[in-house]
């Protein structure tokens, strides 16, 4: 049998999501490196590595509208050689503070137009029966990705030095992009009309002017290339997938980015010494990512329940599990519990992207790009806004507790995204759907 080419579309766009996170914790281990070896205070430092997020914010919403207008198949390439190239001609120098700045503004921009492209690029391949699936394996790419690059770079620096970090990264994007550039193409236009009624293929594709269509009975009908921005930022649907999607990066990035914290000063525990032990929460996200795609296709597919019941059924579980693990962290005193908990808060935060991070295609498949840059948006400026408040929080926390090592210093840590899962499964069952509403 001929392997359909849109099975070697996901699995492409699941590579592209694994490099692009390898990329990320790679520039974290091998900054922080070099950093620490130059004497660079801290505040510097958390200059240089949030960088990346302001420019990555800045460029989801024109991504998506690039993705629309151009075609996300092009914008996918041009951005991937757009960092792949700035991590191979920027010299990693921590004095050279412009210069990083600079360059991980490049990176992180050029790094926003890819989500909505992939989700442009997935909405005209992917018919609506395996939508769930195909996201679940291109999003799991994310977290694999970042097992990865923790399980592997940091031996890369210690025995090459941090820039082959970057030089690695940048040989990954460029053999990626080689690959997308020989196999990926647009679907092929057809005129059957299941495709258009489907939701995807020919008529996903980007339109130039007005774009003439036959239809059945011989005659032709006009399709305006006019973007509805003013009902999308005015749907409740849409600002339902919004509001999950902030939810679910303010927990993942102040996990990632504060749980190390907390097992150090909380636990009083060595990183070295829990091994690989560490690197179970984003294998876990990796697996239940997968599972919600697939039981989510099997209840549309089967006609167990309908799409929108899939949804909110899959966001409900993961966000109320994921919300009561996440407000159990601080409970658990040693490393085993600590671990499990972030495993199943965030293996449950990946079931529930079967919910609301398909949504956009459900929807809006003519528009899933943009969408998902709007929506986008919101994840990133979640995860700033959760980074800064959860180290404020710590530092008031200090008052009380100077070594942070009591439960009740990290529980307010832990009780808002926990809080905020609750609120956004709720918003999610009021006013999502999943059937198509803007044409």
């Amino acid at each position: 049998m001929k392997f359909p080419k849109r099975y070697l579309v996901v699995i492409l766009t699941f590579i592209c999501t694994s490099v692009c996170y390898i990329e990320r914790v790679g520039f974290s281990i091998a900054y922080t490196f070099a950093a620490d070896a130059a004497g660079v205070n801290q505040a510097s430092k958390g200059t240089i590595l949030s960088t990346f997020y302001y420019g990555y914010a800045c460029s989801q919403v024109p991504g998506g509208w690039a993705a629309q207008k151009i075609g996300g198949r092009k914008v996918l390439l041009l951005s991937f050689v757009l960092w792949s190239a700035t991590c191979a001609l920027v010299p990693l120098d921590p004095n050279r503070v412009f210069v990083m700045v600079i360059a991980r503004l490049l990176v992180g921009v050029a790094q926003g137009f890819i989500f909505p492209s992939i989700h442009t690029v997935l909405a005209q391949w992917v018919p609506p029966h395996e939508r769930s699936r195909s996201v679940s394996l291109t999003t799991s790419g994310m977290y694999l990705g970042a097992a990865a690059g923790m399980l592997f770079l940091p031996s890369l620096v210690k025995y090459r030095g941090p820039q082959d970090v970057f030089l690695a990264e940048a040989a990954l994007g460029a053999m990626w992009s080689l690959l997308w550039f020989k196999y990926a193409s647009d679907p092929p236009r057809s005129e059957h009309p299941k495709a258009t009624a489907a939701g995807f293929g020919e008529s996903m594709l980007p339109i130039n002017g007005s774009h003439k269509l036959k239809i059945e009975n011989g005659g032709s009908s006009i399709r305006s290339a006019k973007i509805p921005w003013k009902r999308i930022l005015l749907s409740l649907p849409v600002w339902a997938i919004v509001v999950n999607n902030f939810t679910f990066h303010y927990a993942l990035y102040v996990l990632m980015n504060w749980l190390p914290t907390y097992f150090e000063l909380g636990l009083q525990l060595s990183l070295q010494e829990m091994g690989s032990s560490k690197m179970l929460p984003y294998l876990n996200m990796f697996i239940f990512s997968n599972i919600g795609g697939v039981v989510a296709d099997h209840l549309v597919t089967k006609r167990i329940l309908s799409v929108t019941r899939t949804r909110k059924l899959l966001n409900t579980i993961g966000f109320i599990v994921a919300s009561l693990a996440l407000m159990a962290i601080p409970i658990f005193r040693t490393s085993s519990g600590a671990v499990l908990c972030s495993s199943v808060a965030l293996g449950f935060l990946a079931l529930g992207r079967a919910g609301f991070a398909v949504n956009h295609m459900d929807i809006a498949p003519r528009y899933a790009g943009i969408v998902m840059g709007v929506s986008n948006t919101a994840g990133t400026l979640a995860g700033i806004i959760g980074v800064d408040l959860t180290g404020k929080l710590l530092e008031a926390a200090r008052s009380v507790d100077s070594s942070l090592s009591s439960p009740e210093s990290w529980r307010l840590v832990f009780f808002i995204p926990g809080l905020l899962c609750i609120f956004s499964s709720l918003v999610f069952l009021l006013f999502s759907t999943g059937e198509r509403i803007f044409d």
